[in-house]
Protein backbone atom coordinates (compact mmCIF):
# COMPACT_ATOMS: atom_id res chain seq x y z
CA UNK A 1 0.00 0.00 0.00
CA UNK A 2 2.82 2.42 0.85
CA UNK A 3 4.44 1.74 -2.53
CA UNK A 4 1.20 2.70 -4.28
CA UNK A 5 1.00 5.94 -2.29
CA UNK A 6 4.62 6.88 -3.13
CA UNK A 7 4.24 6.06 -6.84
CA UNK A 8 0.99 8.03 -6.98
CA UNK A 9 2.62 11.06 -5.34
CA UNK A 10 5.58 10.81 -7.74
CA UNK A 11 3.36 10.61 -10.82
CA UNK A 12 1.15 13.51 -9.66
CA UNK A 13 4.27 15.59 -8.94
CA UNK A 14 5.76 14.88 -12.37
CA UNK A 15 2.49 15.65 -14.17
CA UNK A 16 2.10 18.87 -12.18
CA UNK A 17 5.72 19.88 -12.95
CA UNK A 18 5.26 19.07 -16.66
CA UNK A 19 2.06 21.10 -16.92
CA UNK A 20 3.59 24.13 -15.16
CA UNK A 21 6.94 23.97 -16.98
CA UNK A 22 8.91 23.12 -13.83
CA UNK A 23 10.73 20.02 -15.12
CA UNK A 24 14.21 21.69 -15.04
CA UNK A 25 13.68 22.43 -11.31
CA UNK A 26 12.54 18.84 -10.73
CA UNK A 27 15.65 17.47 -12.47
CA UNK A 28 17.86 19.80 -10.42
CA UNK A 29 16.14 18.72 -7.19
CA UNK A 30 16.53 15.02 -8.07
CA UNK A 31 20.28 15.34 -8.60
CA UNK A 32 20.76 17.58 -5.55
CA UNK A 33 18.77 15.09 -3.46
CA UNK A 34 20.86 12.18 -4.75
CA UNK A 35 24.07 14.05 -3.88
CA UNK A 36 22.77 14.86 -0.38
CA UNK A 37 21.72 11.22 0.12
CA UNK A 38 25.23 9.98 -0.66
CA UNK A 39 26.77 12.61 1.65
CA UNK A 40 24.42 11.66 4.49
CA UNK A 41 25.05 7.94 3.95
CA UNK A 42 28.82 8.36 4.22
CA UNK A 43 28.36 10.48 7.35
CA UNK A 44 26.06 7.84 8.85
CA UNK A 45 28.41 5.00 7.96
CA UNK A 46 31.30 6.61 9.81
CA UNK A 47 29.37 7.34 13.00
CA UNK A 48 27.59 3.98 12.98
CA UNK A 49 30.85 2.11 12.50
CA UNK A 50 32.30 4.07 15.42
CA UNK A 51 29.35 3.38 17.75
CA UNK A 52 29.03 -0.26 16.68
CA UNK A 53 32.72 -0.61 17.52
CA UNK A 54 32.08 1.02 20.90
CA UNK A 55 29.17 -1.36 21.45
CA UNK A 56 31.46 -4.31 20.64
CA UNK A 57 34.01 -3.05 23.17
CA UNK A 58 31.22 -2.53 25.73
CA UNK A 59 29.96 -6.04 25.03
CA UNK A 60 33.44 -7.54 25.45
CA UNK A 61 33.90 -5.59 28.70
CA UNK A 62 30.56 -6.89 30.01
CA UNK A 63 28.88 -3.46 30.10
CA UNK A 64 26.01 -4.54 27.86
CA UNK A 65 25.38 -7.60 30.01
CA UNK A 66 25.37 -5.33 33.06
CA UNK A 67 22.90 -2.97 31.39
CA UNK A 68 20.73 -5.93 30.36
CA UNK A 69 20.73 -7.11 34.00
CA UNK A 70 19.63 -3.64 35.09
CA UNK A 71 16.85 -3.64 32.48
CA UNK A 72 15.72 -7.24 33.17
CA UNK A 73 13.45 -6.38 36.18
CA UNK A 74 11.78 -3.65 34.11
CA UNK A 75 11.44 -5.95 31.09
CA UNK A 76 9.92 -8.78 33.13
CA UNK A 77 7.27 -6.38 34.44
CA UNK A 78 6.57 -5.00 30.97
CA UNK A 79 6.41 -8.51 29.46
CA UNK A 80 4.83 -10.71 32.17
CA UNK A 81 3.86 -13.45 29.66
CA UNK A 82 7.49 -13.99 28.61
CA UNK A 83 9.50 -16.35 30.84
CA UNK A 84 12.66 -14.57 32.05
CA UNK A 85 14.94 -17.28 30.62
CA UNK A 86 13.19 -17.46 27.23
CA UNK A 87 15.20 -16.40 24.12
CA UNK A 88 12.58 -13.71 23.42
CA UNK A 89 13.57 -11.91 26.63
CA UNK A 90 17.22 -11.87 25.53
CA UNK A 91 16.28 -10.38 22.17
CA UNK A 92 13.99 -7.84 23.85
CA UNK A 93 16.80 -6.75 26.18
CA UNK A 94 19.27 -6.52 23.27
CA UNK A 95 16.76 -4.45 21.31
CA UNK A 96 16.18 -2.08 24.23
CA UNK A 97 19.93 -1.70 24.85
CA UNK A 98 20.73 -0.95 21.19
CA UNK A 99 17.90 1.59 21.04
CA UNK A 100 19.19 3.30 24.17
CA UNK A 101 22.47 3.92 22.37
CA UNK A 102 20.70 5.21 19.28
CA UNK A 103 21.67 2.23 17.16
CA UNK A 104 18.38 1.62 15.38
CA UNK A 105 20.15 -0.36 12.65
CA UNK A 106 21.52 -2.75 15.27
CA UNK A 107 18.23 -2.81 17.21
CA UNK A 108 16.07 -3.77 14.21
CA UNK A 109 17.37 -7.35 13.77
CA UNK A 110 16.99 -7.94 17.51
CA UNK A 111 13.44 -6.60 17.42
CA UNK A 112 12.58 -8.87 14.48
CA UNK A 113 14.03 -11.90 16.29
CA UNK A 114 12.12 -10.94 19.45
CA UNK A 115 8.88 -10.71 17.46
CA UNK A 116 9.51 -14.14 15.94
CA UNK A 117 10.06 -15.64 19.39
CA UNK A 118 7.01 -13.85 20.78
CA UNK A 119 4.95 -15.20 17.91
CA UNK A 120 6.08 -18.73 18.81
CA UNK A 121 5.02 -18.07 22.40
CA UNK A 122 1.68 -16.91 21.01
CA UNK A 123 1.14 -20.26 19.28
CA UNK A 124 1.98 -18.86 15.81
CA UNK A 125 -1.38 -17.09 15.70
CA UNK A 126 -1.90 -14.17 13.34
CA UNK A 127 -3.29 -11.96 16.12
CA UNK A 128 -0.62 -10.02 18.01
CA UNK A 129 -0.14 -10.89 21.66
CA UNK A 130 0.05 -8.38 24.48
CA UNK A 131 3.85 -8.73 24.54
CA UNK A 132 4.14 -8.16 20.79
CA UNK A 133 2.13 -4.95 21.03
CA UNK A 134 4.15 -3.78 24.03
CA UNK A 135 7.44 -4.47 22.24
CA UNK A 136 6.29 -2.53 19.20
CA UNK A 137 5.26 0.43 21.37
CA UNK A 138 8.51 0.45 23.35
CA UNK A 139 10.67 -0.07 20.27
CA UNK A 140 8.97 2.81 18.49
CA UNK A 141 9.15 5.25 21.41
CA UNK A 142 12.42 3.93 22.91
CA UNK A 143 14.49 5.94 25.37
CA UNK A 144 17.63 7.12 23.58
CA UNK A 145 20.70 8.17 25.55
CA UNK A 146 22.95 8.86 22.55
CA UNK A 147 21.14 9.82 19.30
CA UNK A 148 23.95 8.66 17.03
CA UNK A 149 22.07 9.04 13.75
CA UNK A 150 21.01 12.63 14.43
CA UNK A 151 24.46 13.54 15.71
CA UNK A 152 25.92 12.10 12.49
CA UNK A 153 23.55 14.12 10.31
CA UNK A 154 24.35 17.28 12.26
CA UNK A 155 28.08 16.60 11.87
CA UNK A 156 27.64 16.04 8.13
CA UNK A 157 26.02 19.47 7.80
CA UNK A 158 28.75 21.18 9.88
CA UNK A 159 26.73 21.87 13.01
CA UNK A 160 28.62 24.03 15.49
CA UNK A 161 27.61 21.72 18.35
CA UNK A 162 26.23 18.44 16.99
CA UNK A 163 25.83 16.88 20.44
CA UNK A 164 23.81 19.68 22.01
CA UNK A 165 20.62 17.69 21.35
CA UNK A 166 21.53 14.85 23.73
CA UNK A 167 19.75 16.33 26.78
CA UNK A 168 16.56 17.18 24.93
CA UNK A 169 16.63 13.78 23.20
CA UNK A 170 16.82 11.96 26.54
CA UNK A 171 13.91 14.03 27.89
CA UNK A 172 11.78 13.67 24.75
CA UNK A 173 12.36 9.92 24.40
CA UNK A 174 11.73 9.38 28.12
CA UNK A 175 8.36 11.14 27.75
CA UNK A 176 7.53 9.19 24.58
CA UNK A 177 8.41 5.86 26.22
CA UNK A 178 6.33 6.59 29.31
CA UNK A 179 3.48 7.71 27.06
CA UNK A 180 3.74 4.56 24.93
CA UNK A 181 3.69 2.31 28.00
CA UNK A 182 0.71 4.15 29.52
CA UNK A 183 -1.27 3.99 26.27
CA UNK A 184 -0.36 0.33 25.80
CA UNK A 185 -1.53 -0.50 29.32
CA UNK A 186 -4.69 1.60 28.99
CA UNK A 187 -5.84 -0.25 25.88
CA UNK A 188 -4.83 -3.62 27.34
CA UNK A 189 -6.86 -3.13 30.54
CA UNK A 190 -9.75 -1.63 28.59
CA UNK A 191 -9.83 -4.71 26.36
CA UNK A 192 -9.64 -6.99 29.41
CA UNK A 193 -12.60 -5.21 31.05
CA UNK A 194 -14.72 -5.73 27.93
CA UNK A 195 -14.05 -9.47 28.06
Amino acid sequence: MINIIWVTMLIIGLIFAGINGKMPEVNEAIFAGAKDAVTICFGLISILVFWLGMMKIAQSAGLLDGLAKLLRPIATRLFPEVPSNHPAMGYILSNMTANMFGLGNAATPMGIKAMQELRRLNGDRDEASRSMITLLAINTASITLIPTTVISIRMTYDSVSPTEIVGTTILATFCSTVGAILIDRYFYYRRMRRR
